[in-house]
């Protein structure tokens, strides 16, 4: 992270971290994408997840980060008054919510689990020759900010200080600028 000069950064929200990472390290948001299991993974790693012709590994990121698990999203309620809708018919396998295309983030995206919330991240790791999806809750801005701005690592409750990077604010609140590589390479090598 740079001292001097702007720096761009993605902000995103997994469990109740606000969580940033360089926007350079940033191939592609995409809808979170059902991933298929990979067995004898550890539990970290969701699955793999083919993104136009290439497998990519997907990181659970409440479990990277050790927060909470997601709670399962709520069925939407009936009007008062009124008989419940029937349930929605399957997408069809072209439907871009499915994983088919690219897609803003937060949405809900139909797979064999039933309905999953949020967002998968493409993020490069070890200069662009590796890429990991990491699932987030939502993605919430892209920033630039001075490196000043920007204060060196700090030992904040709720996450591992060897993962951070610098600590900065956006609006009043904290976020921590994730190290991506210290996060996500020991989880490639197991």
């Amino acid at each position: 992270m740079s001292d001097a000069g702007v720096v761009r950064l993605l902000l995103f929200r997994v469990g109740n971290l606000l969580c940033a990472t360089e926007a350079e390290r940033v191939r592609e948001i995409l809808p979170r994408l059902e991933p298929t299991r990979i067995p004898g993974a550890p539990p970290v790693v969701a699955g793999i997840v083919n993104v136009r012709g290439t497998l990519v590994t997907v990181v659970e990121g409440w479990r990277a980060l050790r927060q909470a698990a997601p709670a399962p999203p709520l069925p939407p309620a009936p009007a008062s008054g009124s008989a419940p809708s029937p349930a929605p018919a399957p997408a069809p396998a072209s439907d871009p919510m499915t994983g088919g295309g690219a897609g803003g983030g937060g949405e809900r995206v139909g797979g064999e689990g039933g309905d999953v919330a949020g967002t998968t991240v493409l993020l490069e790791l070890d200069g662009g020759k590796k890429v990991l999806g990491f699932t987030v809750d939502e993605v919430v801005d892209l920033l630039s900010v001075g490196g000043e701005a920007l204060e060196r690592r700090q030992a904040l409750p709720g996450i591992d200080p060897t993962l951070v990077r610098a600590v900065g604010r956006r609006a009043g609140q904290l976020f921590v600028v994730l190290d991506t590589d210290a996060l996500l390479t020991p989880i490639l090598s197991s």
